[in-house]
């Protein structure tokens, strides 16, 4: 398969699972939006040479945040796509605090490709939430969930010195926006 034909069909696939999905912030925007946003990220940090990675990146939520099993992005897809969404996903059966801890736990383990994933991945989620923050998060919230994003990141830096970037932009604009 091409790359063009695997970067195309990831997105049809990602589609199809996620289209009745919408963020939590006030615009409600379309879940895809933010798949798009990390595949962007992935691709310029990567300057597009790591199609599996890019492809990854639009997936990175089907398994967590759909009826998507593991083994249909393999057969869809290939085994190192399949394992780069594999490191990316939460496992939905603990409590959310117990994923948010191995989150933190776990982030320097990750391969560097994952950490450049889930740095890409939450360079997102800042910026959704300095842009449109959840119903109903208050400023606490906002705070608590920059400061977990942190110490996430600080286990994922070392990979790519544009994405820390992007990540310290948007984790400093939301800080001076919560004070």
């Amino acid at each position: 398969m091409t790359d063009t034909l695997l970067i195309a069909r990831s997105w049809k696939f990602a589609c199809d699972r996620h289209s009745h999905q919408r963020r939590k912030g006030e615009a409600q925007e379309p879940y895809v939006n933010h798949l798009a946003e990390v595949a962007e990220l992935v691709a310029t940090a990567t300057e597009g040479k790591d199609v599996n990675l890019i492809v990854a990146a639009v997936l990175h939520d089907t398994v967590e945040d759909t009826d998507t099993l593991p083994s249909e992005i393999a057969a869809e897809f290939n085994d190192d796509v399949a394992g780069l969404v594999a490191e990316a996903t939460d496992d939905k059966s603990l409590e959310k605090s117990e994923r948010k801890r191995l989150q933190v736990v776990n982030a320097a383990k990750k391969t560097d490709r994952a950490k450049l994933l889930k740095l890409a991945d939450k360079t997102s989620n800042l910026r959704s939430i300095a842009n449109s923050p959840p119903k109903g998060w208050s400023q606490e919230r906002q705070r608590d969930y920059l400061d977990w994003a942190l110490k996430v990141a600080a286990g994922l830096r070392g990979v790519n010195p544009w994405l820390e970037a992007r990540f310290d932009e948007v984790a400093e604009q939301l800080r001076l926006a919560l004070r």
